[in-house]
């Protein structure tokens, strides 16, 4: 018989695992997906580039197709070319040609920065100049960047849907440099070139209470740099210099990220007058990371009146943006937005912003209807009072939700409407969440990227979004801000405020965690190969402070924070000893660094030692007997049996857990750091049913219990509403963090079943647990090789189907409920049981 040929399709190209149109590495990193019926296997692929005209190809060999190397010559600084790949199959079977996938290299080569910072002073500004061109234009790329943020306009258009740009890094570390292909609004003759500036992150006032300062400065500063290539083949530049000019006088006329913003279109740019040249500071680099950008637009869901005669608009989601109004005033007219994501008593509930006043001020300035959107500032809410209109028109406001452009990846669903209500409500805290940074909050005077936060939600947001260039981007602020620190990871990243950095468990072994998360998930090793300095430093800090003991003990600790035994106002006393805590996570992060340098092929530098002297320790000290921790505590065990810290005991431990969870009525004892390790800390000790019980649980503490109270995010304290509609009394109450909402990596992996046996997916897991409390879980899943599912659904006839797809150029492990287990290859696979 004739050799039969599968027919491959590649599916999908990506370039440092983006498509965007311009890309940071001169030597990028190449991933692609096939697909294929029946056993297909790559063997090869072709790799052409195209650049200026001319292909090249290269030759790859073997399967891997998720970061393969950079096969052409280096890219050279603004490059634009264009990729191509061809799979060839074990068979012999060939694809055809992807599609053209073009990038540009959206970096500038050494020495070429040559713009100065502008700057007029505090608060928002404009900055213009005028250039002639007598040749058409073949490219014209902008590059820009801000202490603060910017939008560019070139003849009157704006050249970009990137907001916020450049996002907020570690700025006395690094700055992110945009770049824009603006060939489009390049005109023969004059142009006018504007750069329109406001503080944002830059000149925000940093700090708790009273205690409070702008940590970075008060002047707003840009630099921006045009190149334009003409059809004849000569170049010209364009850059910010004190041949520019500035105006602080115009319609902006306040914002910050805290405030909000105030814009009066009865007014003009005016009062122009040569910019001043600012301190040049830090070489911007390449963005790296995902811009901010408008993702939908949502209506008004109902207009309500309040107790006092406010009217407000409730648009039925909690969200992260800002509002898009129509003002049909007359010139002067003006309206105010003050925005809030709960009510109380009728009321907005703007107790929880703190010092964040979160209202937007619009000026009318014309006769007829105008439209308007907020520029420079973002707000968390779901409720916005609005002032100053006789007839509001539902009609006239759309919320514009914001967030870095991340890529949605994983989906889960149940036969429960109140766990899939759960399951949205983390993902749209994930959504508010990570706008530039992975931040603990939208909404108060506070937003930074606190450690432990994503620490904890790491797992839950690879399988989300692909957040991995997005968090890759943060981690690098973490070893910058981490070695200005000689070594200690800081509470919040980038790090602005004014206390004195310190070994903080849970929070700092951020540096240790997340890039493992992120090379298990993902199957990014690069990651762990940058980082690996930063984990190390954070490893060597934490062996010094345990000198002489083997733990880590005395010192601040957050310890289990926000247990719901803790008073409201001091959420880190919790039932759990912090040293059983802290000590818990030095030996994590001990084992983490040793099994990264066991994947690097490091020297032995005795992390795995110090991890195992370290468990003796933990031994003597916090083991009250066979099966007892000196803190009898759900957290307690849930850390002992998560990182075996005491090899062998897990099954005791795991008892005397489910007794625990079950004495509390199987509602919530745990916080911060307890909670994303308690479902799999029963389930691994058999369990599965306790842990059922307890996510189903609707009674507060329970994560169901605020999909009873109306909740479409997730709430920082498992009581932020009490069952009267009050608010919880803590100075600290916000109600959209994603931290507890951790627990939706459990429903995914544990639930539906689907896990990453091998880094990136390249074997699936598929254990679905089937539960009486449910008919059906299922969870999907676009991994860096393709589409995998796990899922189970009950029967008419009461049996059990369960199905799985397993990704082209992968293998799955499939362990069914009855316990068997079966390898199974690419595909779609049932059982009916």
């Amino acid at each position: 018989m004739p050799k039969r040929f599968i027919t491959p399709l590649v599916t999908r190209l990506t370039v440092d695992r983006s498509t965007a149109p311009f890309i940071s590495s001169s030597r990028p990193r190449l991933s692609w997906t096939a697909s294929a019926d029946g056993q297909w296997r790559q063997a090869s692929a072709l790799l052409r580039l195209t650049r200026g005209g001319l292909s090249t190809e290269r030759r790859h060999d073997g399967p891997e197709s998720v970061d393969v190397e950079w096969p052409f010559d280096p890219l050279q600084p603004r490059d634009d070319v264009a990729i191509q790949v061809q799979v060839v199959g074990s068979d012999g079977s060939r694809s055809p040609w992807s599609a053209p996938h073009s990038f540009g290299a959206g970096f500038l080569g050494d020495g070429e920065w040559q713009a100065e910072f502008l700057t007029d002073g505090a608060g928002p500004s404009r900055f213009r100049t005028e250039f002639t061109t007598s040749t058409a234009v073949a490219r014209a790329t902008l590059f820009a960047t801000a202490r603060g943020v910017v939008v560019a306009h070139l003849n009157g258009d704006r050249v970009s849907d990137d907001v916020l740009a450049p996002g907020w890094t570690a700025y006395r570390q690094r700055l992110t440099l945009e770049s824009w292909d603006v060939s489009a609004h390049v005109a023969l003759g004059v142009n006018r070139l504007e750069l329109t500036a406001a503080g944002g992150w830059y000149t925000e006032s940093y700090g708790f209470g009273d205690d409070h300062a702008r940590y970075y400065g008060d002047e707003v500063a840009v630099a921006a740099q045009l190149h334009l290539e003409f059809e004849d083949g000569t170049t010209a530049t364009v850059r910010t210099d004190e041949s520019w000019s500035a105006s602080s006088t115009g319609p902006l006329v306040s914002s910050g990220i805290y405030p909000g913003e105030e814009y009066d279109a009865t007014r003009t740019w005016t009062g122009w007058r040569p910019a001043r040249v600012a301190e040049r500071g830090i070489l911007p680099s390449a963005r790296s990371a995902p811009p901010v950008r408008r993702q939908e637009l949502v209506p008004v869901s109902r207009v309500l009146e309040t107790p006092s005669g406010a009217r407000v608009l409730d648009f039925g989601q909690n969200l992260v943006g800002r509002v898009r109004l129509v003002s049909r005033g007359r010139p002067g007219d003006v309206i105010t937005l003050h925005h809030a994501e709960v009510l109380e008593g009728g009321e907005l509930a703007l107790r929880p912003l703190r010092r964040a006043a979160a209202s937007d001020r619009y000026t009318h300035g014309g006769e007829g209807p105008e439209v308007w959107e907020p520029e420079f500032t973002f707000h968390g809410f779901r409720y916005v009072q609005v002032d100053g209109v006789d007839d509001l028109r539902a009609d006239d406001y759309r919320a514009v939700v914001l967030h870095s452009d991340l890529e949605r990846t994983g989906s889960f669903e149940s036969s429960s409407p109140l766990l899939n209500r759960l399951h949205e409500n983390v993902v749209w805290s994930m959504r508010g969440n990570m706008l530039a940074l992975p931040t603990d909050c939208p909404q108060r005077d506070e937003r930074l990227g606190w450690t432990g936060d994503v620490q904890v939600f790491a797992p839950t947001a690879a399988f989300l979004y692909d957040c991995d260039g997005f968090l890759a981007s943060w981690l690098e602020d973490l070893a910058l801000e981490q070695s200005a620190a000689d070594g200690i990871v800081p509470v919040v990243i980038p790090w602005v405020i004014g206390w004195e950095p310190t070994e903080v468990a849970g929070w700092g072994d951020a540096a240790t965690v997340v890039p493992w998360v992120l090379f298990e998930r993902f199957g990014d090793r690069s990651v762990l190969e940058r980082q690996a300095g930063s984990m190390r430093s954070w490893a060597d800090r934490l062996r010094r402070r345990a000198d002489g003991t083997g733990l880590i003990l005395g010192g601040f600790q957050f310890g289990d924070w926000l247990d719901p035994a803790a008073p409201p106002e001091h959420p880190e006393r919790g039932a759990t000893s912090p040293d059983l805590v802290a000590s818990a996570w030095y030996i994590r992060s001990l084992d983490l660094v040793a099994r990264l340098d066991a994947l690097l092929g490091a020297a032995d530098s005795g992390y795995a030692a110090d991890a195992a002297a370290a468990r003796d320790a933990f031994r003597a000290r916090f083991v009250a007997g066979p099966g007892r921790l000196t803190s009898d505590s759900a957290t307690a065990y849930a850390l002992a049996i998560a990182f075996d810290l005491v090899p062998g005991a897990a099954p005791a431990f795991g008892e005397r857990l489910a007794e625990l969870v079950r004495t509390a009525g199987y509602r919530i004892t745990t916080g911060f750091l307890g909670t994303p390790l308690l479902l799999d800390a029963l389930s691994s000790t058999g369990h599965d049913d306790a842990a059922v019980d307890l996510l189903l649980q609707e009674e507060c503490p329970s994560w169901l219990y605020p999909v009873t109270m109306g909740a479409t995010t997730v709430w920082e304290r498992w009581d932020s509403m009490r069952p009267d509609g009050s608010l919880n009394p803590g100075e600290m109450t916000s109600f959209n963090h994603y931290a507890l909402g951790s627990v939706a990596d459990w429903m995914h992996r544990r639930l539906a079943g689907l896990s990453a046996l091998e880094p990136g997916y390249r074997v699936v897991g598929v254990a679905p647990h089937v539960t009486a409390r449910l008919d059906s879980a299922r969870a999907e899943l676009a991994t860096p090789y393709g589409v995998a599912a796990s899922g189970w659904s009950r029967q008419p006839d009461g049996s059990v189907r369960v199905e799985c797809t397993i990704p082209t150029g992968t293998r799955g492990v499939v362990e069914l409920p009855t316990g068997l287990v079966l390898e199974v290859g690419p595909g779609m696979h049932g059982w009916t049981l």
